[in-house]
């Protein structure tokens, strides 16, 4: 997503940059008149020897998230998603929750589809929207899941999907399954409580299960390469929300080394744990954050 230069870039990059005190590379100052950034569960890490007795089980899509409030789409920060008038017209009249999704490893080529404020129509068709919460509806997350794949059933052929929850007996199981998810390449691992009422905010009721941990931040400026990397980037000075500051200097192909995301541009990193201090240990770039 690098050389973001269109109004109301990616919501996730305009809400982080926002909360950071950075604005994001090319975006509005202000979100659009009126519009608020639509309240979210956000997910916890799991634990080591995490069970799933209790728990809904789902594959971590690799998508954007985006949330359908019976009438307009709108990514994670606030702003529209700029889909065709065809897709938003096979979602059902109800609050959804979920991703867009374009299949395991096609992220960046989702981002390509979905940050174009001119739809094309042949990728939009390639597009689905998997949905895993119907925000403020009643009853424990089992029985939303449920209504969830009635009302993907009852829309018939079209861009929704219910993303499949599923109940595992032990820890061991958790392990098989998500080894099953990654040798495919998929990323992890969602552990949604069964029993949970619908909430908002980051809490212990959804859970992420991944090889490797990750994490958002926000570029603040460049570090110039040496060695073989003079004339390129070296590493990237990056923010996370909580205010702290590290270079992240590897997992960047050439091509990103030459023409690196700009300041203001909110990326993901994986990490395995953190040190005393709070930082990252082994971060690596991952990607651009989608909107």
């Amino acid at each position: 997503m690098q050389g973001m230069s269109r109004r109301d870039v990616v919501g996730r990059a305009l809400a982080l940059a926002a909360a950071l005190g950075v604005r994001a590379a090319g975006a509005a100052a202000e979100p659009p008149p009126g519009v608020a950034a639509p309240a979210m569960l956000l997910a916890r890490e799991a634990a080591a020897g995490q069970s799933p007795v209790g728990y809904r089980v789902s594959e971590k899509l690799d998508g954007i998230r985006a949330q359908w409030d019976g009438r307009v789409l709108r990514f994670r920060g606030g702003g529209l998603v700029p889909a065709p008038a065809w897709f938003t017209a096979g979602l059902p009249p109800v609050a959804l929750d979920g991703e867009l999704w374009l299949g395991r490893g096609r992220f960046e080529a989702l981002t390509a589809i979905v940050r174009d404020r001119q739809p094309d129509d042949a990728g939009w068709r390639q597009v689905r929207y998997g949905v895993f919460e119907l925000p403020g509806a009643p009853g424990p997350f089992a029985e939303r899941a449920a209504r969830i794949e009635r009302l993907v059933g009852h829309a018939g052929p079209g861009p929704l999907m219910a993303v499949a929850q599923w109940e595992l007996p032990d820890p061991a199981a958790l392990q098989a399954r998500l080894a099953s998810v990654v040798v495919q390449g998929g990323e992890g691992l969602m552990l949604h409580r069964a029993d949970a009422p619908y909430v908002t905010g980051r809490s212990e009721v959804l859970l992420k299960l991944k090889p490797l941990q990750d994490g958002e931040a926000v570029v603040v400026g460049h570090v110039a390469g040496k060695g073989r990397f003079v004339g390129q980037l070296g590493a990237l000075r990056v923010r996370t929300p909580q205010g702290r500051e590290f270079a992240l200097g590897t997992g960047f192909s050439d091509a990103q080394r030459a023409s690196p995301p700009p300041p203001g541009t909110v990326v993901t990193y994986t990490y395995r744990g953190t040190t005393a201090r709070g930082l990252p240990r082994f971060a690596s770039f991952l990607r651009v954050a989608g909107p």
